[in-house]
């Protein structure tokens, strides 16, 4: 059980923790949604970053609900205790709170809550990471320009059910999120490239800041659009990936 009064998680286990990557190119007709071309570039990249970090990594193409359901339940399954932690990536259209799986729309929080301490034990009190590639609307950002105006006690203690999870987005509510066709998208190349960089050095809260910094300052969209990542955390300690298990 991590110490209570710790300012870091224990990223010190036997393993590292399983990475999933639900990655969506193709859908189902019916749903009228375009190839996401670009996505394979993405995926290839977060594979091997995260292996870098030393992660057990394994990644799913165009799977159906049913299926990325039956692939987060069998996770929680299973014993994390010797552990860091576990992460989920999830590559695909969206919108306003739903993420496409190959043949229906979901909400990301049905996922979260599978992984819950009352459904998985062994993961309370661990980092359970979300990273989401999607679209969460329509509505584009055309930005803004700035102009400069001047120089420059007990070992027992109990924890919320919801604590330890973060989420990372690509895009806030609302707006769509960029994917180039050839070098795929901002967020998650941008995402890599911190991870490569700063993974040793920088806790990830810290780490996923420098991510928003390149993606809102040094993206434009093939219109000038802007973007901004949206992160939201429930962890309760700073959390380093430091030297692997």
């Amino acid at each position: 059980m991590q110490n209570r009064y710790a300012v870091e998680y224990n990223m010190q286990h036997k393993n590292r923790g399983t990475a999933i990557i639900f990655n969506h190119m193709e859908f189902d007709a019916r749903l009228n949604l375009n190839p996401r071309d670009g996505t394979e570039v993405d995926c290839a990249r977060l594979q091997s970053v995260l292996k870098q970090l030393h992660f057990d990594v394994y990644s799913y193409d165009d799977l159906c609900h049913k299926k990325i359901v039956e692939t987060v339940a069998k996770l929680a399954s299973q014993n994390h205790e010797d552990s860091d932690c576990i992460l989920i990536a999830i590559l695909s259209h969206g919108e306003k709170g739903l993420i496409n799986a190959r043949d229906v729309q979901y909400k990301l929080q049905d996922i979260c809550e599978l992984l819950l301490p009352s459904k998985c034990p062994s993961l309370a009190g661990k980092p359970k990471l979300f990273i989401v590639q999607a679209c969460q609307g329509d509505s584009t950002d055309p930005g803004v320009r700035l102009i400069a105006t001047e120089s420059l006690s007990s070992n027992n203690y109990t924890i919320p059910m919801h604590a330890d999870f973060l989420i990372a987005q690509a895009t806030i509510q609302g707006f769509v999120s960029w994917r180039n066709t050839k070098f795929g998208s901002c967020f998650i190349q941008n995402l890599c490239t911190e991870l490569e960089e700063k993974s040793k050095d920088c806790d990830l809260l810290t780490l996923l800041t420098f991510v928003c910094r390149r993606v809102a300052v040094d993206f434009e969209g093939c219109t000038s659009e802007k973007q901004i990542p949206s992160i939201t955390t429930m962890l309760t300690r700073n959390l380093f990936f430091r030297d692997g298990p």
